[in-house]
């Protein structure tokens, strides 16, 4: 029998892992955790304390109004993506005229500052309660291993990525000055990077170092582990997406040239889509064929206006079918999401960003979403609602009844012939990275107020070594 997995059963030799238990949960809380899911319960306890004396009846009404105004807004947001002509701008005014309709009722009712009281109260419940949920140690990191500088370091720079970064923080002159070779991308006309890459690797280069933006960063990772020479990521994108994952530093790019001459290597993971590298991820559906319409780079918002009414409701573009070990676990979504191991999934807040990236896993989401109802009932927590399937696997299948459909790999739209097979090279790329840097936090464990109440309800007591004893 098949174990679900995001509403679909998942079979086979090793079957999908479903995400969003705590890691590294203790099986034992300690004291202090204790306290803290006592104090997230007593939080919440007193929010609603607040909320119900305030008014009694009454503020229970402007609660209630509250939650359906917050449904009804995500179920217009729905309205307003799915539709053109009047319905979307009914929508959109209801967009505008829900939240102000729930602050009116809320003024009137004259509860406007016991709401707000509850809501920090809420949220400090929320806070504790994380926190009790933590484990209280940080979680394993990737393994760091001591290097010596290289000798004849080179590094490809593109001078317009980030709006001009690598002229903005004199990057050409400081990487030069630390004994690195510098490639710029000027021209004229398009410059292979790969070939410039194996073109320095043939001549003795130690160490690809890249300045540039995702799919930049992709393209020269595949080249470094394919020879199996170390690579340096520069933080001189628009996003920095890999950069912010490896724990670099976003706001100073010069930063990460601290890799030169005091770095440490760590090995991680690449996603492989096809016979392509990706360091991030690969997006299908929706987002990928709005990016690929020729009037996307002049008009993004207006295309994807004009585009996903028709999207969404699936009489243009591809009918997807995502299989997972030979299992079909998704068949129609709008949007699918493979990454280089999988997105924090605590809140939907998290999807931006990977705790590790040698987990050898992809993660993978999926969305499919067909009435306004369905959209509100995103306001769940998104593991929890059947129109998001979220898990885990080493190789994922994208199929459709299309020769090719377009794809969005690490930012740049490509058009793939189908079945799309995305798989996972476990700790190939050797990266180097400063020893000194901002590191990544650790991830948030998702609110199981099931556990919070195990927790709460333990009582233990002290014994003469000061350990305790239930």
């Amino acid at each position: 029998m098949g174990r679900k997995v995001g509403g679909v059963a998942a079979q086979g030799g090793e079957p999908p892992r479903e995400m969003g238990a705590a890691a590294g949960a203790p099986a034992h809380a300690t004291r202090r955790q204790r306290w803290l899911a006592r104090l997230a319960f007593a939080a919440a306890f007193a929010a609603v304390v607040v909320v119900l004396l305030s008014g009694a009846l009454k503020s229970i009404t402007a609660l209630l109004l509250g939650l359906a105004g917050l449904a009804i807004t995500c179920a217009a947001a729905w309205w307003f993506l799915a539709n053109r002509g009047l319905v979307r701008w009914l929508a959109a005014a209801v967009l505008v005229v829900a939240p102000v309709a729930m602050i009116v009722v809320y003024v009137a009712a004259g509860l406007l500052w016991e709401i707000a009281l509850g809501v920090v109260l809420a949220t400090a419940a929320v806070t504790a309660g994380r926190a009790a949920l933590s484990s209280g140690r940080s979680p394993a990191k990737p393994r760091e291993d001591a290097v010596a500088p290289q000798r004849q370091p080179f590094v490809i720079m593109n001078p317009r990525s980030g709006g001009g970064k690598v002229g903005k923080f004199g990057l050409r002159d400081k990487a030069a000055a630390l004994g690195a070779e510098v490639a710029l991308l000027e021209g004229p006309g398009v410059v292979d990077v790969a070939a410039l890459a194996r073109q320095a690797l043939d001549h003795g280069a130690d160490l690809l170092g890249v300045a540039g933006g995702d799919g930049t960063q992709a393209l020269v990772a595949g080249i470094a582990a394919e020879r199996d020479v170390p690579m340096m990521v520069i933080s001189a994108g628009t996003r920095n997406h890999f950069a912010l994952d490896l724990g670099l530093d976003r706001d100073d790019p010069a930063s990460c040239l601290s890799a030169l001459t005091d770095g440490v290597e760590l090995r991680i993971d690449l996603g492989l889509i096809g016979n392509r590298t990706f360091v991030n991820n690969a997006s299908f559906g929706a987002y990928a064929q709005v990016v690929q319409s020729p009037a996307y780079r002049d008009d993004k918002s207006g295309t994807a206006l004009q585009m996903l009414p028709d999207l969404l409701s699936g009489h243009q573009g591809a009918h997807l079918v995502v299989r997972v070990d030979g299992q079909v676990i998704l068949d129609g979504p709008q949007a699918v999401l493979v990454s280089n191991n999988p997105y924090e999934t605590g809140d939907i807040v998290g999807l931006g960003r990977r705790a590790r990236l040698d987990q050898g896993l992809l993660g993978v989401v999926g969305v499919k979403i067909e009435t306004a109802a369905q959209a509100a009932g995103l306001l769940r927590r998104a593991q929890r609602s059947r129109n998001v399937t979220v898990l885990t696997a080493r190789e994922v299948v994208i199929d459709a009844e299309q020769p090719q459909i377009p794809v969005g790999i690490d930012g740049e739209s490509v058009l793939m012939p189908t079945p799309v097979h995305c798989t996972i090279r476990p700790l190939s790329l050797r990266v180097r990275v400063p020893r000194d840097r901002p590191g990544v936090p650790d991830p948030r464990p998702p609110m199981d107020w099931s556990r919070l109440r195990h927790q709460a309800l333990t009582f233990t007591r002290t014994n003469g070594d000061g350990s305790g004893t239930q």
